[in-house]
């Protein structure tokens, strides 16, 4: 269920260079707000010509992803998840047509760092992804994208191309007043390590298909 939407501004922003998977420099900036509506320090990034420039919303769309943080995945390379992969397409992607990176500081669906560990646990017993977080107590999806909305909002953005295969951030974000005009797909990152966690997505309605030899790996 969403929060209730309220006013949220911009704190500050800064330049914030970055190297792409080419090696390649693209130029971002990195935006931070007052207001929001669960306390944390989410950020958004700019990235882009347009993004910079600003987008005339008559004419232009922004591509926007809505990441949720991912420390194993973002930071640390895991193979268990497809985060990380998924960060790096979405910061070439947006960079190259212009839009924003919207980065929320929701681990492990929304349960947190320490219990996405222990959820880890109950997954090589045997259970999945959302399965080993209601095993713990939470919903197999706790995240509240009210947040996302606010910071788009104090970006001046109420119309957006969204960069997921989930459809529930499509569904939150239109509750909150955001018109996404289409939903982007992202491409499909298998591994070894991650077969069966984005079967289990897929499973759940994320809008990809794992092929069948695939989803045997863990």
């Amino acid at each position: 269920m969403l929060s209730p939407i309220t006013p949220a501004t911009v704190r500050g922003q800064v330049p914030l260079p970055l190297r792409l998977q080419d090696g390649s420099l693209t130029e971002a900036t990195v935006l931070s707000f007052d207001g929001l509506c669960d306390g944390r320090e989410h950020l958004a990034i700019a990235l882009g010509d347009r993004a910079e420039d600003g987008f005339d919303l008559a004419d232009d769309v922004p591509l926007v992803r809505v990441h949720s943080e991912c420390l194993t995945g973002d930071v640390l390379g895991s193979q268990r998840c497809d985060c990380g992969p998924q960060l790096r397409e979405a910061v070439e992607r947006i960079a190259e047509v212009g839009g924003y990176l919207l980065y929320l500081r929701q681990e492990g669906r929304g349960i947190g760092l320490y219990n996405k560990l222990d959820a880890y646990a109950l997954q090589d017993s045997g259970l999945d992804t959302y399965e080993a977080n209601m095993a713990l107590g939470f919903e197999k999806d706790e995240r509240d994208y009210t947040v996302a909305a606010q910071m788009l909002l104090a970006m001046g953005i109420n119309h957006i191309d969204l960069l997921t295969n989930n459809p529930d951030k499509a569904t939150q974000l239109r509750s909150a007043g955001i018109r996404v005009n289409s939903q982007v797909p992202t491409r499909l990152h298998l591994s070894s390590g991650n077969g069966r966690y984005l079967a289990a997505k897929a499973w759940r309605g994320h809008t990809f298909r794992v092929p069948d030899d695939g989803a045997a790996g863990f």
